[in-house]
């Protein structure tokens, strides 16, 4: 079993959006994404895999194919990992998603960034 305190992977930076990883395990990952206010992550896929974002605390837009959704604190979001994905914080507070790829395509997926 592992335990973790969701708070410790809330790292933010004024520069970029930061990935914690939390688990690695069994071919899967769970992690936290960290956006200040304007930050984004680009468009991009998860081939072979499933992607499940929960919306910890915050509020943004999420892209997946070409498809916008406002997005907000508690909301949970599912995308085959084929679809092209992006998030934009474009909120006025902090936000964090916590994010499980069912299937970890590469080690690439599974680092800090």
């Amino acid at each position: 079993m592992g335990l973790h305190n969701f708070k410790e992977y809330q790292e933010f930076n004024e520069d970029k959006f930061t990935k914690r990883v939390i688990f690695n395990e069994g071919g899967s990952t769970a992690f936290v994404l960290n956006f200040m206010p304007g930050q984004e992550l680009a468009p991009h896929k998860h081939p072979g895999s499933e992607v499940y974002l929960f919306v910890v605390e915050g509020s943004g837009k999420v892209i997946i194919d070409g498809k916008e959704t406002d997005v907000k604190t508690q909301d949970i979001i599912h995308s085959g990992g084929d679809g092209l994905l992006s998030f934009t914080n474009s909120g006025s507070e902090p936000a964090s998603l916590y994010v499980v790829l069912s299937k970890t395509p590469n080690e690439g997926y599974s680092k800090n960034i």
